[in-house]
């Protein structure tokens, strides 16, 4: 009789046994495995979705925005001058806010003057902020003359640029970052307060954000805010004219047909878009009442 039979059997049973308990280990793994994959695609699915929700309602935003500012009634037309306005849509609130462009310092057509004033009341040295207002100059005007300070192509060739002034004027604010000269800390700065469609020589201070007013005269950063305070405690039943610190008076009329929208929608879960469009008023060739010039996604705040 073999004694050893039911050591040998033992034995396969642990061998098994062991198979066994690997194979639950890995079904283990590869089952939350599966089950992590599922719940990232579930939460990247879900973003996905608020995402779009939100982004639908900045789009509404931006619709309404158009809608006043075709609105004839006076008492409830929003006012553009870069106060928010609020409304629900859903499970979303959305903040608008709207400036008309004749409140910005247009770069084609505003005097030299008004960008220098511009310059220096966001602190640049007086002496570079000409420099580079010679420059802005240079890279508009239909000739290759370089101003005292200014830069035509020669001046961009020996600074190592591959462009050159294109002799005619911005098609976009965005452009003024190739000038030479332009530190872009100082951009981000004065951005706001610039646009290519308003086509005025002078800001409706009426209108003008903060960063704009700087470009009048005897006009520095608080008295700016000053303005803008005083400027929003009326609203469009009530509009007052303002007295400027230069003697001047703002009056909130003779505005333009194209306005800068900002919209922010937010969802109850504190999901978030925010987009930003200019859009000029009046019916095109196609019979939309209004055309977008400039648009902008994933602005941030």
């Amino acid at each position: 009789m073999n004694t050893n039979a039911p050591r040998q059997f033992s034995a396969q049973q642990g061998v098994a046994l062991l198979i066994v308990l690997w194979v639950l280990v890995l079904m283990s793994i590869v089952s939350g495995t599966l089950a992590l994959l599922a719940r990232a695609e579930n939460l990247e699915a879900r973003t996905l979705f608020d995402d779009s929700r939100a982004r639908m309602g900045s789009l509404a935003g931006i619709q309404r925005a158009v809608y006043e500012m075709r609105n004839p009634d006076l008492e409830t037309k929003w006012i553009p001058d870069g106060r928010p306005y609020t409304f629900t849509l859903g499970d979303a609130e959305v903040e608008v806010s709207l400036t008309d462009e004749t409140g910005k310092l247009d770069l084609n057509s505003s005097p030299e003057g008004a960008k220098l004033n511009l310059l220096v009341g966001h602190g640049m040295d007086p002496v570079a902020a000409q420099a580079l207002v010679d420059a802005i100059e240079d890279w508009r005007d239909p000739d290759d003359l370089v101003r005292p300070a200014g830069a035509e192509e020669g001046e961009y060739a020996s600074a190592g640029l591959s462009w050159a002034p294109p002799n005619a004027a911005f098609a976009t604010v965005e452009e003024l970052q190739q000038v030479l000269g332009m530190p872009y800390e100082v951009y981000v700065q004065i951005e706001p307060a610039l646009t290519v469609f308003s086509g005025r020589g002078e800001i409706n201070a009426a209108f003008a954000p903060a960063e704009a007013l700087l470009a009048l005269p005897d006009i520095d950063p608080v008295s700016a805010q000053d303005i803008i305070a005083q400027r929003q405690q009326f609203d469009s039943t009530n509009l007052q004219p303002i007295d400027l610190p230069n003697g001047n008076v703002a009056i909130a009329q003779g505005g333009g047909l194209t306005f800068t929208v900002r919209s922010k929608a937010t969802l109850n879960n504190g999901a978030w878009t925010q987009v930003e469009g200019t859009f000029r008023l009046g019916t095109d060739l196609l019979g939309r009442p209004y055309r977008i010039v400039r648009w902008q996604e994933g602005v941030s705040e």
